[in-house]
This record gives structure tokens, C-alpha cells and sequence, in this order.
């Protein structure tokens, strides 16, 4: 097997790996790298119908990732009773995934729990449920997106507009995974305790 071989078996592994991406933005970006690899293999070894036809899948990608990062999103949150209809559908028909990402969630609501959904351009793409430790204090017991919007910009959105509007000043969180660890301190969370138990905690600024 010579280079030129590997390179076309390295751009057939992009292209499929990136069909696996839940994150539009990851699909495109993997696959436009995938198809350009293949497309220039193509080329190389004088398949001109490769060439031409991940060209142009290369260039579909280029397209759709300058929509998706020109495009100006809508955010809007709706905040529901702990005991609502849907927050029990929600919860329910993402058990598994929430429990992928925070293995010690469980739904138990108190008088203190606050739950809101995360609108991005009208589709219900997260969920938000807090418990009020003070007026300005709160446990972030879930912080979830749905598959294909897990991209930082509703944690963005949720912890830097929402928490600050409603006067919120420290937040804490279990830790949950090793993505959702990455998750926490890329939103601006650091490792801390509350009565002994190991936590993230972060700073409302």
C-alpha cells in the first residue's frame, strides 16, 4: 500500500466518522474535510467523477457552514411548573442521554426548583433545572441539550443573559461526565465543595 492509497483510506474514515457527529456544526466540518481529502485523492489518481462529485460535497459543506455561523439565532427561554406534561415527556424520552452526561440526576422538584426550556429559533433545544439554595444562590441540577445543538452558544446565553437578569450570583453544578466537566469549565465553572461534596461552582459576573 502506498501513500497516496493511505491518504484515500484516511479521507473514506472522515467522511464516514463525520456521519457520526450529533453536532450539525461537527458533521459539516469533519465531512468538508473528509470530501475535500477525497476529492484531491480523486484527482490525483485520475478519478475524475470522485473528484468532481466530493468537490461538490465539499463546497454543499462550505455553504451550510457559512449559514450556520452568518446566520443570527433566537433565543428565548419558557419556564414551566415542575410538574408540567411536557417536562415529564422531555425528561423521560432523554433519560438515557441525561444520564450519559450527569449520572447522579434524578428529577425530584421542591418548592425551591426552578425549570425553564431553552428556545433556539423555536425548537425546545435544552432544559434548565435549578434549585434555589438563597435569593441569589442557586444548584444547577440539569443543564441539557438535545443532540445537534451542543455547540456552547445556549450555555452562553443561559449563564451570561438569563442567570444575570434574574440576579443570580454563584451557581453550583455536579460535576457529571468527562464531556460535561469540559462543558462546565469552558462556561467558566471551577472545582469546588459545598458541604463536603466535591462540585463545579461558578462566579455570576
Amino acid at each position: 500500500m502506498n501513500e497516496l492509497q493511505i491518504f484515500g483510506y484516511i479521507a473514506s474514515v472522515l467522511v464516514a466518522i463525520s456521519l457520526m457527529m450529533s453536532s450539525i456544526v461537527k458533521l459539516r466540518i469533519i465531512n468538508l474535510i473528509g470530501a475535500a481529502c477525497f476529492s484531491t485523492y480523486g484527482f490525483l489518481i485520475g478519478a475524475y467523477p470522485v473528484f468532481i462529485l466530493n468537490g461538490f460535497i465539499a463546497l454543499i459543506d462550505i455553504y451550510y457552514l457559512i449559514q450556520i455561523f452568518g446566520a443570527k439565532e433566537f433565543f428565548r427561554i419558557i419556564e414551566v411548573k415542575t410538574n408540567a406534561d411536557y417536562l415529564n415527556y422531555f425528561l423521560n424520552f432523554y433519560k438515557e442521554d441525561i444520564k450519559k452526561f450527569i449520572p447522579t440526576f434524578e428529577y425530584k422538584p421542591n418548592e425551591n426548583y426552578h425549570t425553564m426550556f431553552v428556545l433556539r429559533d423555536t425548537i425546545p433545544a435544552g432544559l434548565v433545572i435549578s434549585e434555589y439554595l438563597d435569593d441569589d444562590i442557586i444548584y444547577l441540577k440539569l443543564d441539557y441539550a438535545i443532540p445537534g445543538y451542543r455547540d456552547f452558544k445556549m450555555g452562553k446565553y443561559v449563564f451570561n443573559e438569563i442567570f444575570k437578569q434574574k440576579k443570580v450570583k454563584k451557581i453550583y453544578s455536579d460535576a457529571g461526565n468527562k464531556k460535561h466537566q469540559k462543558y462546565l469549565m469552558k462556561m467558566g465553572f471551577e472545582k469546588c465543595t459545598l458541604d463536603k461534596k466535591e462540585l463545579f461552582c461558578m462566579e455570576v459576573k
